[in-house]
């Protein structure tokens, strides 16, 4: 499923296209099929072994046992549940209280470390965890430590082999939670999941609907669940299956999953013919995060002499879509809490500009969108030229 006729799209760490395969998945579920899995009769049973189903097929992408597959609302849910989970597990049995995260997380983890009191630490210039400073965080307190694979922003890939050697030394007792929204189009899950006792994952960033995430919860983490009342998902998150959700987010994480590798290459020329048009047309262009530390799709730049809020504008305008920064904060268009974290002065991240690319970006999109985005920022700059003469 493309963007609208006439529409460059590149905009797909927000969300990208559903799969075909996937709204096909879930249609039979949103009609005929239309049973709650919690009941007994025959057609509940149908739904429930579409639910179990899933729930194997996804640990099988994930690397971890069908029954540490925790089915939420989203990549929010999940975040939200790994902090304030094992923090008010320690509140109430006398335990460990204290979550630790760097300052550039997604707003679901970093306002959830914030909520309870917790410790907020340093990171590099391309936004990578300052394992120091990390280690110095720690200590007997510390209930659940949470460092994303992969940054929303500007895609900076994070070593969590190393961070969970960090924690092991300094706090042993926290466990390990690391979102990996971002992470899924581009890293395999399996090699990521041995280092984390929670992990957590969105269908709409890998090609199925809204509404529906997973946390995958190791067996035997502690844990008290955000949402009470009907025992679903072995009591670790109540609520009616979302039967359709569930389906499709199975079958797009497969799709993922199986052509991540070719995906990863054809998308990383692409983003490269993208930035380095950019660099050559125009004069100041830099690119946030060097590219062998940051995912295929990502090509985060930030352009000197305009502003960010402008150039979109401008390149809505004329059909092409992009962001400055994660999708939460891009409507307010507040400063970016990620770009301000890694050192980057605020005149210039004022011209920041996230293009993110997924499995339907073309060569056409690309040029189309190097075509609109070199004469807007001309435009720009020659508008700012007048109004300062």
């Amino acid at each position: 499923m493309d963007a609208p006729e006439g529409f460059t799209y590149l905009d797909h760490a927000a969300t990208t296209p559903m799969r075909a395969e996937a709204v096909a998945a879930m249609l039979p579920y949103l009609t005929e099929q239309y049973a709650n899995p919690s009941g007994s009769h025959r057609f509940s049973r149908q739904a429930r072994q579409a639910v179990d189903e899933s729930r194997d097929r996804v640990a099988a992408v994930l690397g971890c046992r069908p029954g540490e597959v925790v089915f939420t609302s989203g990549g929010t849910e999940a975040d939200n549940t790994a902090i304030l989970g094992p923090v008010r597990r320690g509140q109430r049995t006398g335990g460990a209280t204290v979550a630790v995260c760097p300052a550039v997380e997604h707003h679901a983890v970093l306002h959830a470390v914030e909520s309870v009191g917790g410790r907020v630490v340093g990171v590099d210039h391309a936004g990578s965890v300052d394992l120091d400073q990390l280690a110095a965080a720690l200590d007997d307190r510390v209930a659940v430590v949470s460092v994303m694979a992969v940054n929303n922003e500007v895609g900076t890939v994070t070593s969590l082999g190393d961070v969970a050697d960090v924690v092991r030394r300094h706090a042993p007792q926290a466990v390990v939670h690391t979102d990996a929204v971002q992470a899924a189009c581009w890293l395999d899950l399996r090699t990521v999941s041995p280092h984390v006792q929670m992990m957590s994952l969105s269908a709409h960033k890998v090609g199925g609907p809204k509404g529906i995430g997973v946390l995958m919860m190791r067996d035997g983490v502690g844990v008290d669940p955000l949402i009470v009342g009907g025992g679903q998902e072995r009591e670790r998150r109540s609520g009616t299956s979302n039967v359709p959700g569930i389906v499709a987010l199975a079958v797009a994480l497969e799709l993922t999953d199986r052509d991540r590798e070719t995906e990863s290459t054809r998308l990383r020329a692409l983003r490269d013919r993208l930035t380095d048009a950019l660099q050559r047309e125009l004069d100041g262009v830099i690119e946030t995060v060097p590219r062998d530390r940051k995912v295929a799709g990502a090509a985060h730049v930030c352009i000197e002499g305009i502003e960010n809020e402008e150039l979109l504008y401008l390149l809505d305008q004329s059909g092409v879509c992009a962001s400055a920064a994660s999708a939460c904060a891009s409507g307010a268009m507040e400063p970016s809490h990620v770009l301000a974290a890694m050192g980057v002065p605020r005149s210039l991240a004022g011209g920041a500009v996230r293009f993110s690319l997924g499995h339907t970006s073309t060569i056409d999109d690309i040029d189309r969108a190097i075509g609109v985005i070199v004469p807007a920022v001309r435009r720009l700059r020659g508008f700012g030229a007048g109004r300062s003469a």
